[in-house]
């Protein structure tokens, strides 16, 4: 079982995305390697002006699988739970971070981390919180095709 400070990858579908605006901010600097990947089993929400992850059979998000530098983890686990306004436990959290399987996208470009060959990788993941989930469910905006970049 992973600990919350097991160094696992994180999958980045949102602000944290390249050219989106928290991913200078927050990882520029910090990471090893940039690969596209896919969630599945997850729809995508807007926030508005941010998106929310919501488990979802079928469905697909489009994101990226972010290798933090080892010195460099710690603190952006720090970053990113505030970011996500998320503590362990607390009922009022926007967001949950889970350990899910997170498949490296295999029809990347030829600029692609070589590993990028759809393989399944454990990562952190940011989910909405159930109180989120369900008010998203009810009320919320679904982005089709799961894609934050290209929801316009």
């Amino acid at each position: 079982m992973t600990t919350p400070s097991t160094p696992l990858p994180f999958f980045v579908y949102g602000t944290l995305r390249p050219g989106e605006p928290n991913h200078d901010r927050f990882l520029r600097g910090r990471t090893e390697s940039e690969e596209p990947a896919r969630l599945h089993d997850a729809a995508l929400y807007d926030g508005p002006g941010y998106p929310y992850a919501v488990e979802a059979p079928g469905a697909v998000i489009v994101g990226e699988l972010v290798t933090a530098r080892p010195e460099a983890y710690p603190q952006l686990l720090i970053a990113l739970d505030r970011l996500e306004d998320y503590a362990p436990g607390d009922p009022a959290n926007l967001y949950e971070r889970v350990e899910l399987r997170v498949t490296r996208d295999a029809d990347a470009d030829v600029h692609a981390d070589a590993d990028a060959d759809g393989t399944s990788v454990r990562a952190w993941v940011y989910l909405a919180a159930p109180t989120v989930t369900a008010r998203l469910r009810t009320h919320g905006k679904l982005i089709e095709g799961g894609d934050w970049i290209n929801r316009r």
